[in-house]
Protein backbone atom coordinates (compact mmCIF):
# COMPACT_ATOMS: atom_id res chain seq x y z
CA UNK A 1 0.00 0.00 0.00
CA UNK A 2 1.37 3.33 -1.50
CA UNK A 3 0.74 6.83 0.57
CA UNK A 4 -1.40 9.00 -1.11
CA UNK A 5 -2.82 12.63 -0.76
CA UNK A 6 -5.80 10.82 1.56
CA UNK A 7 -3.76 9.60 3.90
CA UNK A 8 -5.40 11.04 6.74
CA UNK A 9 -8.85 9.00 8.46
CA UNK A 10 -11.10 11.63 9.77
CA UNK A 11 -11.89 9.32 12.85
CA UNK A 12 -10.87 9.94 16.51
CA UNK A 13 -8.98 8.27 18.42
CA UNK A 14 -11.18 7.12 21.30
CA UNK A 15 -11.74 9.98 23.77
CA UNK A 16 -12.09 7.68 26.91
CA UNK A 17 -8.55 6.17 26.02
CA UNK A 18 -6.36 9.88 25.12
CA UNK A 19 -8.18 10.77 28.86
CA UNK A 20 -5.13 10.41 31.13
CA UNK A 21 -2.77 10.28 28.23
CA UNK A 22 0.22 12.03 28.93
CA UNK A 23 1.74 14.98 26.23
CA UNK A 24 2.04 18.23 24.93
CA UNK A 25 4.05 20.99 22.59
CA UNK A 26 7.07 20.39 21.69
CA UNK A 27 9.42 22.96 19.62
CA UNK A 28 12.28 22.51 17.82
CA UNK A 29 15.26 25.20 18.44
CA UNK A 30 18.96 24.95 17.29
CA UNK A 31 21.03 26.35 20.05
CA UNK A 32 24.80 27.94 20.13
CA UNK A 33 26.94 28.20 22.66
CA UNK A 34 29.24 30.88 21.56
CA UNK A 35 33.07 31.15 22.73
CA UNK A 36 32.09 33.98 24.88
CA UNK A 37 28.90 32.31 26.87
CA UNK A 38 26.20 33.60 24.56
CA UNK A 39 23.94 31.86 22.95
CA UNK A 40 22.39 31.84 19.03
CA UNK A 41 18.99 30.64 18.90
CA UNK A 42 16.83 29.50 16.02
CA UNK A 43 13.76 27.36 15.50
CA UNK A 44 13.13 26.15 11.60
CA UNK A 45 9.60 25.33 13.24
CA UNK A 46 6.93 28.11 13.00
CA UNK A 47 4.97 25.90 14.56
CA UNK A 48 4.91 23.58 17.55
CA UNK A 49 4.21 19.57 17.04
CA UNK A 50 2.44 17.67 20.19
CA UNK A 51 3.68 14.14 21.17
CA UNK A 52 1.35 12.08 23.40
CA UNK A 53 1.50 8.73 25.48
CA UNK A 54 -1.77 7.20 24.33
CA UNK A 55 -0.66 4.23 27.27
CA UNK A 56 -1.46 6.15 30.04
CA UNK A 57 -5.38 6.26 29.40
CA UNK A 58 -5.44 2.09 29.55
CA UNK A 59 -7.41 0.69 32.44
CA UNK A 60 -8.44 -2.70 30.77
CA UNK A 61 -7.78 -5.60 28.91
CA UNK A 62 -10.74 -4.00 26.68
CA UNK A 63 -9.33 -1.30 26.39
CA UNK A 64 -6.03 -2.67 24.91
CA UNK A 65 -7.87 -4.60 22.09
CA UNK A 66 -9.71 -1.12 21.40
CA UNK A 67 -6.29 0.33 20.92
CA UNK A 68 -5.09 -2.73 18.80
CA UNK A 69 -7.96 -2.75 16.43
CA UNK A 70 -7.49 1.12 16.15
CA UNK A 71 -3.87 0.52 15.02
CA UNK A 72 -4.66 -1.93 12.38
CA UNK A 73 -7.21 -0.12 10.95
CA UNK A 74 -4.74 2.70 10.32
CA UNK A 75 -2.05 0.63 9.36
CA UNK A 76 0.15 1.36 12.11
CA UNK A 77 2.06 4.66 10.86
CA UNK A 78 0.44 4.92 7.39
CA UNK A 79 -2.88 6.85 8.31
CA UNK A 80 -3.31 9.87 10.88
CA UNK A 81 -6.66 10.16 12.63
CA UNK A 82 -7.91 12.98 15.32
CA UNK A 83 -6.67 13.10 18.66
CA UNK A 84 -8.46 14.74 21.34
CA UNK A 85 -5.87 16.44 23.58
CA UNK A 86 -7.88 16.84 27.09
CA UNK A 87 -5.80 19.90 28.41
CA UNK A 88 -6.40 22.02 25.02
CA UNK A 89 -9.59 21.31 22.76
CA UNK A 90 -11.55 24.58 23.20
CA UNK A 91 -11.07 27.91 21.82
CA UNK A 92 -11.45 29.30 24.91
CA UNK A 93 -10.72 28.17 28.85
CA UNK A 94 -11.42 24.42 29.69
CA UNK A 95 -13.69 25.83 32.63
CA UNK A 96 -16.05 27.73 30.21
CA UNK A 97 -18.36 26.76 27.74
CA UNK A 98 -17.84 27.99 24.18
CA UNK A 99 -18.91 31.55 22.44
CA UNK A 100 -17.92 33.09 19.14
CA UNK A 101 -15.72 35.44 21.73
CA UNK A 102 -13.41 32.90 22.17
CA UNK A 103 -11.14 33.87 19.35
CA UNK A 104 -10.58 36.66 16.96
CA UNK A 105 -9.62 35.05 13.89
CA UNK A 106 -9.33 37.72 11.37
CA UNK A 107 -10.20 41.45 10.19
CA UNK A 108 -12.63 41.48 7.49
CA UNK A 109 -11.57 43.59 3.81
CA UNK A 110 -15.07 43.12 1.86
CA UNK A 111 -13.16 41.04 -0.90
CA UNK A 112 -11.88 37.75 1.71
CA UNK A 113 -14.54 35.16 2.04
CA UNK A 114 -12.58 32.07 4.05
CA UNK A 115 -10.42 32.25 6.65
CA UNK A 116 -8.61 30.09 8.73
CA UNK A 117 -9.51 29.10 12.40
CA UNK A 118 -6.82 29.64 14.96
CA UNK A 119 -6.07 29.65 18.45
CA UNK A 120 -3.88 32.39 20.10
CA UNK A 121 -1.77 31.71 23.11
CA UNK A 122 -0.56 34.76 25.00
CA UNK A 123 1.72 35.68 27.46
CA UNK A 124 2.68 39.38 28.15
CA UNK A 125 3.50 40.95 25.03
CA UNK A 126 3.92 38.02 22.92
CA UNK A 127 1.94 35.23 21.66
CA UNK A 128 1.54 32.60 19.09
CA UNK A 129 -1.21 31.81 16.67
CA UNK A 130 -1.83 27.92 16.07
CA UNK A 131 -3.86 27.15 12.66
CA UNK A 132 -7.02 24.48 13.64
CA UNK A 133 -7.37 22.29 11.05
CA UNK A 134 -9.55 19.59 12.64
CA UNK A 135 -12.47 21.52 14.43
CA UNK A 136 -15.33 19.08 15.57
CA UNK A 137 -18.48 19.31 13.63
CA UNK A 138 -21.34 21.05 14.39
CA UNK A 139 -19.31 22.60 17.53
CA UNK A 140 -18.24 26.11 16.05
CA UNK A 141 -19.79 29.34 16.18
CA UNK A 142 -19.19 32.62 14.46
CA UNK A 143 -19.95 36.27 14.52
CA UNK A 144 -18.89 39.41 13.00
CA UNK A 145 -18.50 42.64 15.27
CA UNK A 146 -21.39 41.41 17.74
CA UNK A 147 -23.82 39.69 15.20
CA UNK A 148 -23.61 35.74 15.62
CA UNK A 149 -24.30 33.98 12.07
CA UNK A 150 -25.90 31.07 11.19
CA UNK A 151 -23.97 27.95 9.81
CA UNK A 152 -25.37 26.80 6.53
CA UNK A 153 -26.91 30.12 5.59
CA UNK A 154 -24.23 32.79 6.50
CA UNK A 155 -21.06 30.75 6.32
CA UNK A 156 -19.59 27.26 5.88
CA UNK A 157 -17.09 25.38 8.22
CA UNK A 158 -15.01 22.69 6.46
CA UNK A 159 -14.31 20.46 9.45
CA UNK A 160 -11.18 18.50 7.80
CA UNK A 161 -9.35 21.96 7.07
CA UNK A 162 -10.76 24.37 9.48
CA UNK A 163 -11.55 26.62 6.62
CA UNK A 164 -14.60 29.21 7.33
CA UNK A 165 -16.10 30.16 4.28
CA UNK A 166 -18.84 33.12 4.77
CA UNK A 167 -21.43 33.88 1.80
CA UNK A 168 -20.80 37.21 1.75
CA UNK A 169 -17.23 38.95 2.92
CA UNK A 170 -17.04 40.63 6.36
CA UNK A 171 -17.15 44.53 5.64
CA UNK A 172 -13.59 46.33 5.86
CA UNK A 173 -12.22 46.47 9.01
CA UNK A 174 -15.00 44.22 10.82
CA UNK A 175 -13.69 41.35 13.59
CA UNK A 176 -14.42 37.79 12.82
CA UNK A 177 -14.65 35.88 15.88
CA UNK A 178 -15.41 32.15 16.46
CA UNK A 179 -15.63 29.85 19.26
CA UNK A 180 -15.51 25.79 18.63
CA UNK A 181 -14.16 22.35 19.90
CA UNK A 182 -11.23 20.68 18.17
CA UNK A 183 -9.10 17.73 17.56
CA UNK A 184 -5.36 17.58 17.15
CA UNK A 185 -4.24 15.80 13.59
CA UNK A 186 -1.83 12.70 14.91
CA UNK A 187 -0.38 9.36 13.56
CA UNK A 188 1.16 6.67 15.29
CA UNK A 189 4.37 7.41 16.22
CA UNK A 190 5.76 3.28 15.90
CA UNK A 191 5.66 0.27 13.58
CA UNK A 192 5.39 -1.72 16.28
CA UNK A 193 2.68 -2.43 19.36
CA UNK A 194 4.23 -4.30 21.64
CA UNK A 195 1.64 -5.17 24.98
CA UNK A 196 2.65 -7.83 27.80
CA UNK A 197 -0.33 -9.04 29.56
CA UNK A 198 1.24 -10.18 32.86
CA UNK A 199 2.53 -6.71 32.92
CA UNK A 200 -0.51 -4.57 32.45
CA UNK A 201 -2.39 -6.65 35.14
CA UNK A 202 1.01 -5.62 37.53
CA UNK A 203 -0.25 -2.57 37.25
CA UNK A 204 1.92 -1.54 34.04
CA UNK A 205 0.75 -0.23 30.82
CA UNK A 206 2.46 -0.07 27.44
CA UNK A 207 4.39 2.41 25.57
CA UNK A 208 1.96 4.05 23.01
CA UNK A 209 3.58 6.92 20.84
CA UNK A 210 1.26 9.58 19.34
CA UNK A 211 2.80 12.46 16.92
CA UNK A 212 1.21 15.92 15.25
CA UNK A 213 1.20 16.06 11.61
CA UNK A 214 1.03 18.51 9.38
CA UNK A 215 -2.33 18.38 7.40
Amino acid sequence: MNISETNFHEVQFPADLSFGAVGGPQRRVDVVTLANGYEERNTPWAHSRRMYDAGLGMRSLDDIERVIAFYEARYGQMFGFRWKDWSDYKSGVPSAGITYEDQQIATGDGVQVAFQLIKTYRSGDHSYARPITKPVAGSVVVAVEQDELRESIDYEVDATTGVLTFVHAPDPDTRVYAGYEFDVPVRFDSDSLLTNIASFQAGQVPDIPVREVRV
